[in-house]
C-alpha cells in the first residue's frame, strides 16, 4: 500500500533528524527513512563538541542557534549536555595573537568569551602542561553531547511526541522520482510519497543520484578518533582545541588580521600531512575522546579511503596529546573511523534535483555545531 507525507527525508543522522523535527513542529507528517538499524554516520562518530567559535559568518548564526536548540531539547527531551564551555590553548606567540584578535571580533558581537594567562589557565586545566600552553581563549556557553546516544534519545522523543512522524529504520532508499503531485522514495520496492523529499545521505554517495555527489570538488573525509578507559576526575573539563586547530578553522582564518602571516612550524608539519589536529573531550564517563586526523579521498575513490585504523597516525596523534596533557594515555578502549562527505568550493552541498526533490549534505565537519540551526533555515526554503 502507498504511503502518503507532507515530507520525507533520507538519513536520519543529524542533518535528517532536525530537518524531520522541525517539519513535525510545523504540523506537517513526516516520513524519516534510515538504511541502517540505528544512524552509523558520522553524527554518532565524532566528540560531540558544540562550538560556533570556531566558525564565521552564518554558520556561526547557525551554531548559536543551534546551542539554544539543544538547551530547549535539554528540558524537553532529556538529551544530557556537559555544559562546559570551550577553550582554545595557543602554544607560541603567533597564536596567542591569534587568541587576542578572534576575542576582539567576538567582544563586537556580544558573544562572551575571556582569555585566560598561563596562571589562570593551569588553575582551571591543570592536566595542561604549563610547558605547552601560553594562554587560552575560554568560551564559557559552549557545549557537547554524547553522540554515540543523542539521535536514539531524540527519536525516542520525538517518536512520543509526534504523531504525525514515521520512523523507518532498516529502510534503504534506492531511488527517489517525481510524481504528478510530489515526489516518491522507493523502499524494498514499496513507495512512499510527499509533497517534498529531502535526501540528508551523510557520506553514502552511492545508493541515490550517485554522479551528483561525485561532481568535480566533492571529496569524503575519513577521521581517526580514540576514546580512553575512564581516567576520573583529570582536570581537563569541556571542549578542549589546541594550537593546530587554532591554526585550522576558519574563525580565526575570516576574523584575525594577523592570520595570512602566519608561519608554519616545522614540528607540525608531518602532523598536518595526515590533516592532524588535537581535540580533547572528556565523556560523562569520565573517558577522553582524543583526535583526530583528516586524509580525502573523491567520491568515487572512497575505497582507497580504507575501513582499518592507521596505527601510526594514531600515534602521531598521541605523541603530540602528550606533548599538551600530562596524562597517561597508554590505555585505549577503542578506536575508530568517521566519514563525512564535503564539497571544496561550498560550506554545504545545497541542490535541487527538482522542483520537490532536494539534496541535503556536506556539512563538512559542522553538523553537531550547526544541524539544527542549518536545518530549520533549509527547511523554510525548501518549503517555500
Amino acid at each position: 500500500m502507498e504511503k502518503r507525507f507532507d515530507l520525507i527525508v533520507v538519513g536520519a543522522g543529524i542533518l535528517g533528524t532536525f530537518h524531520a523535527y522541525h517539519a513535525l513542529e510545523m504540523g506537517l507528517r513526516v516520513a524519516l527513512l534510515e538504511k541502517d538499524s540505528l544512524p552509523m554516520g558520522a553524527t554518532v562518530r565524532n566528540f560531540g563538541q558544540v562550538i560556533p567559535s570556531g566558525l564565521a559568518g552564518k554558520w556561526f548564526d547557525f551554531g548559536c542557534s543551534s546551542l539554544e536548540g539543544y538547551r530547549k531539547l535539554k528540558q524537553t527531551a532529556g538529551i544530557p549536555l556537559q555544559e562546559n564551555g570551550s577553550a582554545y590553548l595557543a602554544s607560541d606567540a603567533e597564536e596567542v595573537q591569534l587568541l587576542h584578535e578572534l576575542k576582539a571580533h567576538y567582544d563586537t558581537k556580544g558573544y562572551p568569551c575571556s582569555l585566560l594567562s598561563g596562571r589562570n589557565l593551569q588553575q582551571k586545566y591543570p592536566a595542561i602542561r604549563g610547558s605547552y600552553a601560553r594562554e587560552a581563549l575560554h568560551f564559557p556557553q559552549e557545549l557537547s553531547l554524547e553522540p554515540e546516544s543523542l539521535l536514539s534519545r531524540l527519536h525516542a522523543y520525538m517518536k512520543s511526541r509526534f504523531p504525525g512522524l514515521c520512523l523507518q529504520y532498516r529502510s534503504p532508499v534506492t531511488a527517489c522520482t517525481d510524481t504528478n503531485d510530489g515526489a516518491a522514495a522507493y523502499v524494498h520496492g514499496a513507495k512512499w510519497s510527499a509533497d517534498k523529499v529531502v535526501i540528508c545521505n551523510g557520506a553514502e554517495v552511492h545508493l541515490l543520484f550517485p554522479e551528483r555527489f561525485a561532481a568535480p570538488g566533492r571529496q569524503v573525509c575519513k577521521l581517526q578518533m580514540m576514546r580512553t578507559r575512564p581516567l576520573g576526575t583529570i582536570g581537563l573539563t569541556g571542549n578542549m582545541l589546541t594550537g593546530l586547530s587554532i591554526r585550522r578553522y576558519e574563525s580565526f582564518s575570516h576574523y584575525c588580521p594577523s592570520y595570512p602571516r602566519l608561519r608554519p612550524v616545522e614540528r607540525y608539519r608531518a602532523l598536518q600531512e595526515q590533516g592532524i589536529h588535537i581535540l580533547f573531550n572528556q565523556a560523562r564517563d569520565g573517558s577522553l575522546l582524543i583526535g583526530d586526523s583528516h586524509r580525502y579521498a573523491h567520491p568515487k575513490e572512497i575505497d582507497t579511503l580504507g575501513y582499518g585504523i592507521d596505527l601510526e597516525i594514531n600515534e602521531r596523534i598521541l605523541q603530540e596529546a602528550g606533548r599538551i596533557v600530562e596524562l597517561d594515555l597508554r590505555h585505549m578502549a577503542s578506536t575508530w573511523a568517521g566519514y563525512y562527505y564535503l564539497s571544496e568550493k561550498a560550506a554545504i552541498v545545497e541542490e535541487a534535483v527538482s522542483k520537490n526533490i532536494h539534496i541535503r549534505t556536506g556539512l563538512g565537519g559542522k553538523g553537531m555545531t550547526t544541524g539544527i540551526g542549518y536545518a530549520l533555515a533549509s527547511l523554510q526554503d525548501i518549503l517555500g
